[in-house]
């Protein structure tokens, strides 16, 4: 999660083109590599403390140069890519954190709340996929070695496993915070 919690801390926004026109947020949620055509922008507001992990708006992961060489160092290049990215303000290169996997292991029995979209939604795009879900809980046995996925059907959430989350503690990461799922 982004630590919401940090006293004066910047927020970026929706991210737009060389044109500052809207680009597609939905398509860093897809699971899959994207080919970024052009330079990608985050304003900034309101200005703040620059942190090394936010999520902007849409919840699109934007990360330090620092996460991707910590990414590498910890062998991940085949689960996420990087796409470098402006943000305002900023000299110091910046990336979209796009995620390369998308797992179906939510627990339903686990979590303290799911609801599906159904037919009396009158959103057939979505019938019965999840609509919400609290208290999320994962089966561990469903995600085998992935070490940062989405869970199918609940893409707003980004997993990583034990071990990159204590990689990034020690790392010093700002901006992140932990939900054991």
């Amino acid at each position: 999660m982004d630590d919401m919690s940090t006293p004066g801390r910047w927020h970026l926004r929706s991210p737009v083109d060389a044109r500052g026109q809207r680009v597609d947020p939905w398509q860093f949620k897809k699971g899959q590599p994207l080919d970024i055509e052009g330079v990608i922008r985050f304003p900034v507001n309101p200005t703040g403390i620059a942190l090394e992990f936010t999520l902007a708006s849409f919840l699109i992961p934007v990360v330090h140069r620092r996460v991707v060489a910590l990414f590498e160092r910890l062998g991940l290049q085949k689960e996420v890519q990087f796409i470098p990215v402006e943000v305002e303000g900023q000299t110091e290169p910046w990336f979209t954190l796009n995620v390369l996997q998308i797992i179906r292991c939510i627990d339903d029995a686990r979590c303290e709340e799911v609801l599906y979209w159904l037919p009396e939604d009158n959103r057939p795009d979505k019938l019965g996929q999840y609509r919400n879900v609290a208290g999320l809980k994962v089966d561990p046995a469903k995600i085998g070695d992935a070490h940062i996925f989405r869970p199918w059907g609940w893409k707003v959430v980004l997993i990583v496993s034990e071990h990159v989350k204590r990689a990034l503690e020690q790392e010093g990461i700002t901006g992140i915070k932990f939900l054991e799922v």
